[in-house]
């Protein structure tokens, strides 16, 4: 990857539903080459998918929490991955490192549906404690970050 990659990640980035020929006056380089590098980045990976950010609370869902979740033991971690993985109100699950297993993050509608999610969550094999906090405001929220090159 060179830096003409990195500079056709930064446009998608900001905006990926820019076109081809948007990128290309943007970079200055022609239609086809960005067209072709784009083809490459998918092929090997480097992008993954196109997506839309939404506004959660024009959704309804005003409500945002990070739980922290520690199982019993590690032999529960594939089934606990699997179930947060397929819960709809579970935005985004990491497996860490400290002093819990797994750090959650929720978006839901009211404080009533975050005692139930809450709920499923205590029920899940292996989960042992939880921890909430809830997130007052967002600060910064990217979905991606490109290497420092670019800034």
């Amino acid at each position: 990857m060179d830096s003409i990659d990195l500079s056709i990640l930064k446009c998608l980035k900001e905006n990926s539903r820019q076109t081809a020929s948007m990128i290309s006056q943007t970079i200055n380089l022609s239609v086809s080459a960005v067209i072709e590098r784009i083809r490459k980045l998918e092929a090997r990976g480097m992008i993954q998918q196109y997506t839309v950010v939404l506004d959660e609370k024009q959704l309804g869902n005003d409500l945002t929490v990070f739980i922290s979740v520690r199982l019993e033991h590690p032999r529960f971690g594939e089934t606990f991955a699997k179930e947060a993985s397929a819960h709809p109100n579970i935005s985004e699950c990491y497996y860490i490192a400290g002093d819990v297993d797994y750090l959650l993050k929720i978006v839901t509608d009211s404080s009533h549906s975050l005692e139930l999610i809450h709920q499923d969550i205590k029920e899940m094999p292996g989960v042992s404690w939880t921890k909430t906090l809830y997130v007052l405001s967002t600060i910064k929220n990217d979905v991606s970050v490109l290497p420092e090159q670019l800034a």
